[in-house]
């Protein structure tokens, strides 16, 4: 069995980069134009909380007549670029040492963003390549099969010989599923809730990461 992996909240809670990025951009706004690190911090806390992402920049700016697209782009591009301040689980480490070789990573996202929390978290050396679909084109992200197509071409091997593990019902297993892959979704993060429409959920849920090994054997 060849296994591939989701990273944000599969492999590590994608909650603390965000929180990263958060003070990254707090610290960002008290340097350039001495606005409280700490309050601008809470704020888009609360923002994220109660609105989600798409304008916490926009709407903390705002509040403070700075809300220029130079401004609002400067704040992304601090989030984006900062040295995230993320970990992983002992267990999940553990997990990724005892697994049989060769693992493969298949993350969606910024590319840059999505290095810099691969190099925070200190996992590449567990796989034998790291995938970040954007490289390749916006078009081939999840839930695209075009990079799970290069492992199935590089490891020789049949759909049903592959399994992915990952939490979003959106997109992570649609595709995969009518190919024939082992999914696997993990009950964990934003998506733990989701309704999956038909057809687009794992084979198999997983409460946590942990209980990868058991469930791999009782396919």
């Amino acid at each position: 069995m060849i296994y591939i992996f989701d990273l944000d909240d599969t492999l590590y809670d994608e909650r603390q980069y965000v929180d990263s990025g958060l003070r990254a951009v707090a610290r960002f706004v008290a340097n350039r134009w001495q606005l409280d690190e700490d309050i601008s911090y809470q704020t888009m806390q609360q923002l994220l909380d109660s609105r989600g992402r798409g304008r916490i920049f926009d709407d903390l700016l705002a509040a403070h007549g700075l809300a220029t697209k130079a401004n609002v782009k400067a704040c992304v591009s601090c989030y984006r670029l900062h040295q995230p301040q993320i970990t992983m689980p002992a267990v999940h480490h553990q997990l990724l040492q005892q697994l049989p070789k060769p693992l493969y990573l298949v993350t969606d996202g910024n590319k840059i963003v999505q290095q810099k929390k691969v190099q925070a978290l200190g996992i590449a050396h567990y796989f034998k390549r790291i995938f970040i679909t954007h490289r390749f084109g916006v078009k081939h992200a999840k839930p695209s099969t075009y990079c799970f197509e290069l492992i199935k071409k590089a490891e020789q091997c049949e759909w049903p010989d592959m399994a992915y593990i990952g939490d979003n019902p959106a997109k992570d297993f649609v595709n995969l599923n009518t190919l024939g892959m082992y999914t696997l979704r993990v009950l964990t993060g934003v998506h733990r809730h989701s309704l999956a429409k038909p057809g687009y959920d794992a084979g198999k849920h997983l409460a946590s990461i942990t209980e990868l090994l058991s469930g791999l054997q009782s396919r």
